[in-house]
């Protein structure tokens, strides 16, 4: 725990905000996972696996929520999990300069900020055959897992929208396939990394914990009191907060 800047006290404060954000809106948090682990001070081996471990605990809870209600469909999930399952395994095999990873988690937190307040209305749909709506999801999966795997972020942030945008399902079949979708990648991820790294992540469990009590009361919010858009707006203005601090870091390196 010497590693970091921060107490994982008040770490653990800030990821169940993250969580509580993400998971009402069927998301894992992985990018602000990795971005704040990243201020903190962590290393590069250990941020990706902590992040993973994360995600995975809030997309277990969104995942079983949308199949339980039905809103996961299996032909529109299967095209994407063919070709991200084994990118992210590859991705969690990687060890990048610090500097190129925090320039790739970097450009992840200035996507995420656009989605939510430019690309908050998806008004156009990508008219296109079936054969290349397959060959298209086939490519965005190998990339969205390899960026899963090298970073320690989900892939759901993007994924969602381009389910939109491609006309492949509706906004609950999207986020349901979103939560799958970094579910299944950030086991895979986690599953190399834990191979080919040895990194005790024992002293981070009050981050997990955190994330669990955030990701359950999240989904019960997004579920049933507060609108998706008032959340996204709240998890918006950490990924903000997130870009700067990291832009800092970047440009002082």
């Amino acid at each position: 725990m010497a590693e970091l800047s921060l107490s994982i006290w008040f770490l653990a404060g800030i990821f169940f905000l993250v969580a509580l954000a993400y998971s009402s809106v069927g998301l894992g948090g992985g990018t602000s996972y990795t971005a704040l682990l990243a201020i903190a001070g962590a290393g590069v081996l250990t941020l990706p696996m902590v992040s993973l471990v994360l995600n995975l605990a809030v997309t277990t809870i969104g995942s079983i929520s949308f199949i339980k209600n039905k809103h996961a469909r299996i032909g529109l999930i299967l095209p994407f999990l063919v070709s991200s399952i084994p990118m992210a395994y590859v991705g969690g095999t990687l060890h990048l300069p610090k500097t190129f990873f925090y320039w790739i988690l970097f450009a992840s937190l200035v996507f995420v900020a656009l989605r939510i307040y430019v690309w908050d209305h998806l008004s156009f749909k990508l008219e296109t055959t079936a054969q290349r709506k397959f060959i298209i999801s086939l490519f965005a999966g190998a990339v969205l897992g390899l960026l899963s795997g090298i970073v320690g972020i989900g892939g759901g942030i993007y994924l969602v929208p381009l389910i939109l945008i491609l006309g492949l399902g509706t906004p609950k079949e999207a986020a349901a396939c979103g939560a799958i979708f970094i579910f299944l990648n950030s086991a895979s991820g986690l599953a190399a990394r834990f191979q080919y790294n040895r990194v005790d992540i024992t002293d981070f469990m009050p981050l997990l914990v955190a994330v669990l009590v955030g990701g359950l009361a999240g989904s019960w919010l997004g579920a049933t009191q507060l609108k998706p858009r008032v959340m996204e707006k709240i998890l918006g203005g950490i990924v903000i907060i997130a870009i700067i601090i990291l832009g800092q870091k970047l440009f002082l390196l």
